[in-house]
């Protein structure tokens, strides 16, 4: 199994991870689409996530790979 790269997700499998509810959640998730983390690593994410809500456009944004950031020098929002 790959380790995950977060360039490599798409918008789907980052929608599917932000749904889990739980560590061992995100743990199955990711060894149905191929890759593998560790406990440790599944909480280390989950406990990121906890305060941490997207709107469709950020969402939309990251899983791009376009800068949802509104002083990022490289990108503008464009919505």
């Amino acid at each position: 199994m790959a380790k995950i790269n977060r360039n490599e997700l798409t918008k789907e499998q980052i929608e599917k991870a932000l749904a889990c509810k739980t560590a061992e959640e995100l743990r199955s998730l990711a060894k149905a689409e191929g890759f593998d983390i560790t406990k440790e690593e599944a909480e280390a994410y989950m406990a990121e996530m906890a305060d941490v809500e997207l709107d469709e456009k950020t969402l939309a944004k990251a899983a791009g790979g376009i800068c949802y950031m509104e002083d990022c020098p490289k990108h503008t929002m464009a919505d």
